[in-house]
């Protein structure tokens, strides 16, 4: 279920190095319907000496963490605006259109698929997690229930020929085998296709302390440096990166398989300086720090009596609660929008997870806006919630990067 890996993942040196280890917790999004004692397993990072990648030691067994997935896009409404705008800039930058295939790795419920689709273009979705491949299939995205590997990639090519675009956002952090995926990427791509990556920025995670981005599903944490020389060992090569800001700072990175190369060379590498050990050792000192603050303030309030929620169960909530030493004891029960998550308990700590009508049935002093990427767009929620009902709102408390009451 799960193994040590010893080697870099994107250039196979064995000249790694621990730079942070935070709890071991449960896979992140493993909710559960009654509690009972579930595995956990090591946080551990470590970072390439030879080409700076920084990756887990742990590896769980994909299928454990994969095929009972709860998490679904389209429930944010944040990031459905956010994929129609990269549908909208990628299909007028490349000149896509009628005729053309997008195929997406990892592509859950379908979500920016169906704003290509809605552009004429013809689409299709690879993802693991089989609940979620057979509703997007049936909501008229027709996404395949398997990981991508090269085999997967030569069938697709084999029943509808090449693809114009490859797509793979936040999961190319959740895969061990990128090498494999990258053939994948090579033998689907049509002359002249273009892949292009989204994922979380490494140097923004330990820059902005945004840490609970840390747990068993994201194996790597990608910069733009070890990127580089790894797509071209696969005859790929990137030849842009922007920034993005979904997940507190993420970067879409352009690869082809045709030159030229690295139209923006003015991206900063230097920057990528904040995967050191040394800036992981500053990031370790942050976290002790806002754990003491946050765990200190719902302290305040429980001296009170006070019920206290939390907003929002994505699954760096799993880290965020392990690592700051939070509990039942401290936060009372969850809220979530997604119905996949409405009804069962939280990984390893077996808090209730609750529709957001909880808040008015059980009115809490405090809410904890776990999914603190959201925290504009929640907190006018939950204060429109009880504003609707002429009640007072509770104080709201974002955790990180600092804990604060806003």
């Amino acid at each position: 279920m799960v193994r040590r890996r010893e080697i870099c993942r994107l250039c196979d040196a064995g000249h790694l190095e621990q730079v942070l280890s935070l709890p071991p917790t449960p896979p992140a999004n493993a909710f559960v319907k009654t509690p009972a004692p579930q595995e956990v397993f090591p946080q551990d990072l470590f970072r390439c000496r030879a080409c700076g990648h920084v990756q887990l030691g742990a590896v769980v067994d994909a299928e454990v963490l994969f095929g009972d997935y709860v998490y679904a896009s389209g429930t944010s409404p944040v990031f459905v605006r956010h994929f129609q705008s990269y549908a909208d800039e990628v299909t007028r930058r490349f000149g896509l259109g009628a005729g053309d295939r997008v195929v997406e790795i990892g592509s859950n419920d379908g979500v920016l698929l169906r704003a290509f689709r809605e552009k004429g273009l013809d689409v299709l979705g690879i993802d693991p997690a089989r609940k979620i491949a057979a509703a997007a299939t049936a909501s008229g995205v027709e996404t395949w229930p398997d990981f991508f590997t090269e085999a997967t990639a030569r069938q697709v090519v084999g029943k509808y020929g090449p693809a114009a675009l490859v797509a793979a956002n936040n999961c190319m952090a959740h895969i061990d085998d990128l090498a494999g995926v990258v053939r994948g990427v090579h033998a689907v791509l049509a002359p002249g296709g273009i892949f292009v990556m989204e994922v979380q920025y490494v140097v923004d995670m330990v820059r902005n302390g945004l840490w609970d981005m840390i747990y068993a599903e994201h194996v790597s944490y990608h910069a733009v440096g070890p990127l580089i020389p790894f797509f071209k060992r696969h005859g790929l090569g990137v030849f842009d990166v922007v920034p993005v800001p979904t997940h507190g700072g993420s970067i879409r990175v352009f690869v082809r398989a045709e030159p030229p190369f690295l139209e923006r060379p003015e991206w900063d590498l230097k920057e990528e300086a904040w995967t050191s050990a040394v800036a992981f050792k500053r990031l370790r000192s942050r976290i002790d720090a806002a754990s003491q603050r946050l765990r200190a303030l719902l302290g305040d309030y429980k001296k009170g009596k006070a019920v206290i929620a939390g907003y929002g169960v994505p699954a760096k909530t799993t880290t965020l609660m392990y690592t700051m030493g939070l509990s039942s004891a401290s936060i009372d029960y969850l809220v979530d929008d997604s119905p996949l998550k409405i009804g069962l308990r939280s990984p390893g700590l077996h808090i209730p997870v609750l529709a957001p009508s909880a808040l008015l049935e059980r009115p809490p002093q405090a809410v904890v806006i776990f999914a603190w990427n959201f925290a504009e767009s929640i907190a006018k929620k939950i204060r429109d919630l009880f504003a609707a009902r002429g009640l007072k709102a509770p104080d709201l408390i974002v955790p990180l990067p600092d804990p604060t009451v806003i």
